[in-house]
């Protein structure tokens, strides 16, 4: 079984990670989860379990299921997405394929229910009850403003994003078949009961979505049922299936996932053309001509393949002595693609430069730390013809929530770049609680002033 964590017979949970209460608009009452911070949040998530028994343990390895009978933890879950929230979305202007997917598992196979163009209600409900399918409502943080809140400081935990989609299935049901996902799951049980079944997975840590075949995958090696409170997390790979179970209500979780191309083979492709870039730049052999008609080669030559080793063995060595990577799109995509700070009201604080402006007397500090990312890369400016190195700062502040993992809308970067011998002021900057401007280590006043102007205007600074 996965390690199962239940409270204690007085209903709290062994070992509780102290947490704030913080007020709930939605739930209208005090909210269990420790919103204070991205870490406070995790914590307060997973517990009873400690977070560094779950990364040693649990991470990447193998499921956890925590069982608890909290009725307030259950009364907050069920705030975040209920079967009725979907009439008011409905009238916001949904559309099959895009927010909402319609489907249930027939005989092992999955079965797509969904009409053209727009979701109505009246008829999403009558395939709900009469044709017993599954409602997958994508990326509901869009709409439900706690959600947001929760999914916006766990992509500043894992600095990575995340996702989520509801699932919403009628009793005696099944949405989907057996499959396994390229992301690393939590699932939060909303309303009524969900039958889950795991298996080991067939292909471990994988890197796609893939449907499995049931005399594939063998027996279940976990099985239990989630009810409202309860949390489950499994590895990416995990080979899954749930069902509502007969004779109950209407099972709704929500599924929240990250780390999709986030893997070590994922950043070394990342990193390694700038390394590749810098090290032709100092090493005459790697700038000379492969052999002719090496391209014409059905397969590469042996003398080739040495070269390359060699190469790599070179690009090792370098990379042994060297703490500046570049990151070509990693950084980028993710600050793109991202949540912005979850605000109150019009959010005003993240697109208008408020307080004092700062001169050369001011002490300066970073602000929105946790959303904004520093790297150096070659000059995008196709102007350019030298693609000398710049440093680029790019941040989440204007990005739009209502894009937030829709795939295929447009999305824009937001940030500054700056010459790359203001990387050690921007270090300065990054690296410290507050700093005076006169300190920052730039050879003229001028560039000291233009430095912070730039990034108050992002709204990236404050005067303290």
């Amino acid at each position: 079984m996965p390690k199962k964590v239940k409270p204690a017979g007085d209903g709290k949970e062994e070992g509780p990670v102290p947490c704030k209460q913080v007020k709930l608009d939605a739930a209208g009452g005090p909210s269990p989860l420790n919103l204070d911070s991205p870490s406070g949040l995790f914590e307060s998530l997973i517990s009873p379990v400690k977070t560094e028994t779950f990364f040693k343990e649990f991470w990447e390895q193998k499921p956890l299921l925590i069982q608890r009978d909290d009725p307030v933890l259950a009364t907050y879950y069920r705030s975040l997405f209920r079967l009725s929230d979907l009439k008011s979305l409905c009238s916001r202007g949904m559309y099959y394929g895009r927010d909402v997917n319609v489907c249930r598992c027939v005989n092992g196979k999955k079965k797509v229910l969904n009409k053209d163009g727009k979701v109505h209600f009246l008829q999403l409900r009558k395939d709900f009850d009469q044709k017993r399918a599954t409602i997958q409502f994508h990326q509901p943080q869009r709409f439900k403003d706690e959600l947001w809140r929760i999914q916006e400081k766990l992509e500043c935990y894992f600095g990575s994003l995340v996702g989520s989609n509801v699932y919403i299935t009628p009793a005696g049901s099944q949405g989907l078949p057996p499959h396994y996902d390229d992301v690393e799951v939590f699932i939060l049980q909303l309303e009524g009961e969900k039958h889950w079944r795991l298996y080991h997975p067939t292909v471990p840590l994988a890197r796609e979505y893939s449907l499995e075949a049931e005399d594939r995958i063998g027996r279940p090696a976990h099985e239990f049922t989630l009810k409202p409170g309860d949390l489950l997390y499994f590895p990416r790979g995990t080979v899954h299936q749930a069902d509502t179970p007969s004779g109950l209500a209407h099972s709704t979780h929500v599924t929240i996932s990250t780390y999709q191309s986030s893997s070590w083979g994922d950043f070394l492709l990342d990193t390694i053309a700038g390394l590749v870039f810098d090290t032709a730049k100092a090493d005459v052999e790697l700038r000379a001509g492969i052999p002719r008609q090496l391209l014409l080669q059905v397969e590469t030559t042996a003398v080739a393949t040495r070269k390359l080793s060699g190469f790599l063995r070179m690009l090792a060595d370098r990379l042994e002595g060297t703490s500046e990577l570049l990151s070509a799109d990693m950084k980028k995509d993710f600050a793109m693609n991202r949540l912005p700070p979850c605000y109150v009201g019009d959010g005003a604080e993240l697109s208008t430069p408020g307080g004092q402006l700062p001169g050369l007397d001011s002490t300066v500090r970073l602000q929105f730390r946790d959303h904004v990312v520093l790297t150096v890369g070659p000059d995008q400016d196709p102007s350019d013809e030298t693609r000398e190195k710049m440093v680029y700062i790019y941040h989440s502040l204007k990005n739009r929530r209502e894009t937030h993992m829709m795939g295929n809308e447009e999305t824009e970067s937001h940030g500054l770049r700056f010459p790359l011998s203001h990387i050690d002021a921007l270090k300065q900057i990054w690296d410290s609680s507050a700093i005076s401007v006169k300190d920052l280590k730039l050879t003229t006043d001028e560039e000291k002033q233009s430095l912070v102007l730039s990034l108050w205007t992002e709204c990236l600074i404050q005067v303290v």
